[in-house]
């Protein structure tokens, strides 16, 4: 340390008595060029001085030779003496004038070097660094910072400032702020106005140079306009119409060159003759038996990874943790057949002591494993994506919610809608019905059944005006009178039919009654006893026949087919095969489905027999709809799936819809519209395009369109019933938030 102390006061001394020496210098150089200023001044005046003089003696000269003229022109004479005079002295104050100037260019010239020399860090002028284009923290620990032209090394300039003299030096130095540390040789460099201006044009992203136009139009010269004159119009060389001699040359001494030898051609790098590279396999590939066309060669063994190396890297080797846990395990399951180990060198890796055992596993493989050929099949992913149309292009379908149906105090469980399209019909758990306006959402009437309401079904047949409530163990008809007077006249005529004689199985446990009191008053015309509680009604197309379904696992009375005309019930079933959900009526055929927990069954009304059994791949179905052309079903079901069944394609479904995150409630199909539509507890309705060919050959076009929500969830529960509009693209929809929803 002493050492290093003492050199480097030895380096500060050298450095102030250089200093010394270059100041003596330069003053030594000033005081001889004000001397030869000053020299070359006085000489310029002695000239000066001495034209004046020959000048004044000629004209003394020229006045006594003309002594003997007239006074006139002594007069004249002396006018002109005068004049020279002046101009003589006007020219002299012009060059002492112009002496003095370039006299203060020089002081001012001089003043500048001075301060550039105050400024500049270095003593030399021709200090550079000549480490060249490197990172300067390489020289952080060593006391230079690189090397000059003579190969001295350029020491770092001390730095003892702490964060006060920084601090200090930051509140009093006004050019702090444009001080910079120069990386090649560590002294600070005070940047010029353009230095900074330069350095704010850069940080902004604009151009270095002020004066360059970045929007400077461009000149083409090349468009697609046939200029009047070429760019250039050079004749063509005679050299581009005849054969080049030098090229002729150049071959005719490669063709002499190939002839005696010098030169070899390029060897073909299929036929390599030397066998420096060669398939391991091949031999394999061109025996006999690859002749065969079905012959199939034996797999590769894998090769060998990095734990197979004598001296893995250590993140291949156990630990002891592992090599416990790959003792443990059984053979089968070991991710290795060994135990990876490290040697030093290749000639103490002992013999493998699993090599008889492995070569004998693979012929074991080869012999007992039977190979096949299997045909890989390249298809594009994008040609198994089905293509199907915008939903624009499917239009119309409801897309907005347009009104809400407010009044019911209780879950809304069922809806219905008239074959005409004007009234809507609501059964909800606060054990009433009413009968809405569709366009203007205003109740009509309300009627108290006394009881939770499960399902409310308007009857198809336009020539009359009746309902069909299912609460509790009863059916309930009603005819709201809604209609002109000669549809209720044909309601009222229907109902008063004579009843039948003749008893017929299943009337002894269904009783049919007429109102009387405050229920006529209602409207409710007809009252059928159940023995059970029913939980759907459903109509026929015609509107005579009506079925209820009782779901009950330990009783064969799940379903019953009413007639109201006669008055008479019948069951259709001496035993039903598991738990009831849904029936409908085929709208064309005399056919009857009905949807159990795990399967639909037809059947034939005329024949009176099983026809066909749909399976639905669900685990419980909850609702069912027959498409109005007859050969299409679909079934929603509480484990969130949608199932579309073509009648004449399969028992199974033909696709399986999975949109819902939670129970599917209800489905529907529009009577006209190729539309149908699921609700669900996740309070979302999904309206989907279901277009029906007359084509067997051609597949259903099933799309979704659209997804309406607008209910609130209450309870778990989000829509409870969905159906359509008979007439229009508009779908109507009843939660378990008391209110029905129309979406248009």
């Amino acid at each position: 340390m002493e050492e290093s102390s003492k050199r480097s006061e030895q380096r500060k001394e050298m450095e102030k008595e250089r200093k010394k020496g270059e100041k003596k210098r330069r003053k030594e150089e000033e005081e001889e060029e004000e001397e030869i200023l000053i020299f070359n001044h006085k000489s310029a005046e002695k000239e000066k001085e001495d034209e004046d003089l020959s000048d004044s003696e000629d004209s003394v000269f020229s006045g006594l030779e003309d002594s003997g003229s007239d006074s006139e022109d002594d007069d004249d004479d002396d006018e002109d003496l005068k004049v020279d005079q002046n101009l003589s002295q006007q020219v002299k104050k012009e060059e002492e004038e112009d002496v003095q100037s370039s006299l203060k260019k020089k002081d001012e010239e001089e003043e500048v070097k001075r301060d550039e020399y105050e400024h500049d860090s270095s003593d030399e002028e021709d200090i550079r660094n000549t480490v060249g284009n490197i990172p300067m923290e390489w020289y952080k620990d060593f006391p230079h910072i690189g090397y000059d032209l003579d190969g001295k090394k350029i020491y770092k300039p001390i730095r003892n400032k702490d964060e006060l003299d920084d601090f200090l030096d930051k509140m009093e130095n006004p050019d702090y702020w444009r001080t910079v540390q120069d990386k090649q040789t560590g002294s600070d460099v005070v940047l010029s106005d353009e230095q900074v201006e330069l350095v704010k044009r850069l940080q902004r992203g604009q151009f270095g140079d002020v004066n360059f136009n970045e929007y400077q139009p461009q000149v083409e010269f090349f468009t697609q306009e046939v200029m009047l004159h070429p760019v250039t119009n050079r004749p063509a060389d005679k050299r581009s119409f005849i054969p080049s001699l030098l090229e002729k040359d150049k071959v005719s001494k490669l063709v002499h060159a190939i002839k005696m030898g010098w030169i070899k051609p390029r060897r073909d790098s299929r036929d390599d003759s030397r066998g420096r590279y060669y398939d391991l396999w091949a031999s394999e590939d061109t025996s006999n038996l690859a002749r065969h066309r079905m012959h199939l060669p034996a797999p590769k063994i894998p090769l060998p990874g990095h734990h197979e190396s004598y001296n893995p890297p250590p993140e291949y080797l156990f630990t002891d943790e592992e090599r416990a846990l790959w003792e443990q395990q059984d053979p089968v399951d070991r991710k290795f057949p060994f135990v990876p180990r490290s040697f030093s060198s290749l000639r103490l890796v002992p013999a493998f002591p699993r090599f008889i055992h492995e070569r004998f596993e693979r012929c074991l493989d080869l012999y007992l494993c039977p190979r096949q050929r299997k045909m890989r099949v390249n298809v594009n992913p994008e040609d198994l994506i089905p293509k199907l149309p915008k939903p624009k292009d499917l239009q119309p379908f409801p897309t907005t919610q347009s009104l809400v149906y407010r009044g019911h105090s209780g879950l809304v469980r069922s809806i219905s809608v008239s074959p005409s399209g004007q009234w809507l019909a609501s059964g909800s758990d606060d054990g009433s019905v009413r009968f809405w306006e569709i366009c203007s959402s205003r109740c009509l009437k309300t009627v108290q059944v006394g009881g939770a309401v499960k399902s409310v079904a308007w009857n198809p047949n336009p020539s009359v005006c009746l309902l069909a409530v299912a609460l509790d163990s009863a059916v309930l008809i009603l005819s709201p009178a809604l209609a002109d007077r000669q549809v209720v006249l044909s309601s009222d005529r229907l109902l008063s039919a004579p009843q039948e004689a003749e008893p017929i199985e299943g009337d002894g446990l269904v009783n049919w009654s007429d109102t009387e009191g405050e229920e006529l008053n209602q409207g409710i015309r007809l009252k059928i006893q159940h023995p059970k509680a029913v939980q759907q009604v459903a109509w026929h197309t015609k509107g005579d026949y009506l079925a209820s379904v009782m779901p009950d696992h330990s009783s064969h009375l799940q379903v019953l087919i009413h007639q109201v005309s006669r008055r008479r019930s019948q069951n259709p079933f001496r035993k039903n095969k598991g738990l009831v959900q849904s029936v409908s009526f085929h709208p064309i055929r005399p056919y009857f489905f009905v949807a159990t927990q795990r399967s639909v069954r037809i059947y034939n009304l005329v024949k009176q027999d099983l026809t066909k059994k749909l399976h639905a791949n669900s685990k419980w179905i909850s609702s069912m709809a027959v498409h109005p052309g007859g050969d299409h079903v679909i079934c929603g079901s509480y484990d969130c799936k949608l199932s579309w069944f073509d009648l004449d394609l399969s028992t199974k479904p033909y696709r399986m819809l999975r949109h819902h995150r939670k129970a599917v409630r209800s489905v529907a199909y529009h009577r006209l519209y190729p539309l149908f539509a699921s609700a669900a507890d996740d309070g979302s309705i999904i309206v989907c395009h279901g277009t029906v060919y007359n084509d067997l050959l051609q597949n259903p076009l099933i799309v979704p369109v659209k997804v309406l929500r607008g209910h609130v969830i209450t309870h778990e529960l989000g829509v409870l019933d969905v159906t359509f509009h008979p007439t229009q693209p508009w779908i109507f929809s009843s939660g378990a938030d008391a209110t029905i929803r129309l979406f248009t």
